[in-house]
């Protein structure tokens, strides 16, 4: 019944993202980028405090919306937006290697890192990713997953397989939500469970708390959990009435030096969430 409920809620969400996305007014008009990105970029607040910037260079008027990244790869595939931003490399690789996107570049990163109740029922405070997973599953703690197919399920669901060699999305204590980071780290602490988080969405979940957030981090700095950021542009070839030349000021600016310094200087609670990272 639970995989029932979240399978028709990432039904009913994906059409109404793409209703929402494709009714925008002025779509296809000159200096008008539509932009399908990460709900982490959006979240964070991310985009906001750097759209406006890049306008006011460019005068291009940017529009998005923000989704899993697997929602994102399709719109860019339909024709439905212009440039993505997106971070599940290599579901960005097929992408691109499929004649969908064309000149994908990185932008930024930060990290994944697990979060949970200060009672931490499955006691993984502290330890690697493989040990963590594998205890919430022998003590069958309760663990939120996005189950969107989002970037960050998709890190989610590689770490459950390379850790324990399966995927527990039949098992009662795992939950599916079919929604965005933020609404499962809120259904996480409802039920005193686990969720896996970017890091710079678990700031702003932070912030939300005034610093005191019912969830702490429990798990983090294994080499697992790095959360790489890239651009990429909607092939003109294959889809000729995307904005391909204001997507590509958009990408040129994210990997410019004022672009990067801007996604280097965005801060909450005094925090850094993104690293600028183009040219590595």
């Amino acid at each position: 019944m639970q995989n029932f409920v979240s399978g028709l809620i990432r039904k009913i969400t994906g059409v109404l993202f793409f209703l929402t996305f494709v009714s925008q007014p002025g779509y296809g008009a000159d200096q008008q980028l539509l932009l399908a990105t990460t709900t982490s970029t959006d979240n964070t607040g991310l985009l906001d405090y750097l759209v406006p910037q890049f306008t006011e260079k460019t005068g291009i008027q940017v529009k998005w919306v923000a989704t899993g990244t697997g929602k994102a790869l399709k719109l860019g595939e339909n024709c439905d937006a212009d440039v993505l931003m997106v971070h599940a490399p290599e579901a960005e690789k097929t992408y691109v290697e499929a004649g969908f996107g064309v000149n994908r570049r990185q932008i930024m990163y930060n990290d994944f890192v697990f979060i949970g109740p200060e009672s931490d029922p499955a006691k993984i405070k502290g330890r690697d990713v493989c040990a963590s997973l594998k205890a919430i599953m022998e003590k069958k703690a309760v663990f939120a997953s996005r189950g969107d197919n989002s970037g960050t399920n998709k890190k989610e669901i590689s770490l459950w397989t390379t850790c324990t060699e399966t995927v527990p999305e039949k098992q009662p204590w795992y939950l599916q939500t079919g929604q965005g980071m933020l609404a499962t780290i809120n259904m996480a602490a409802e039920r005193g469970g686990y969720t896996m988080t970017d890091r710079g969405t678990f700031i702003k979940y932070e912030a939300n708390h005034n610093g005191s957030p019912p969830l702490r981090i429990v798990v983090e700095g294994d080499d697992s959990l790095m959360n790489q950021y890239s651009v990429i542009e909607v092939n003109p070839a294959r889809c000729p009435k995307v904005q391909n030349e204001s997507a590509r000021s958009f990408g040129d600016w994210l990997v410019s030096a004022e672009g990067q310094k801007a996604i280097g200087s965005f801060r909450l609670l005094d925090k850094q969430l993104f690293t600028p990272n183009a040219g590595n």
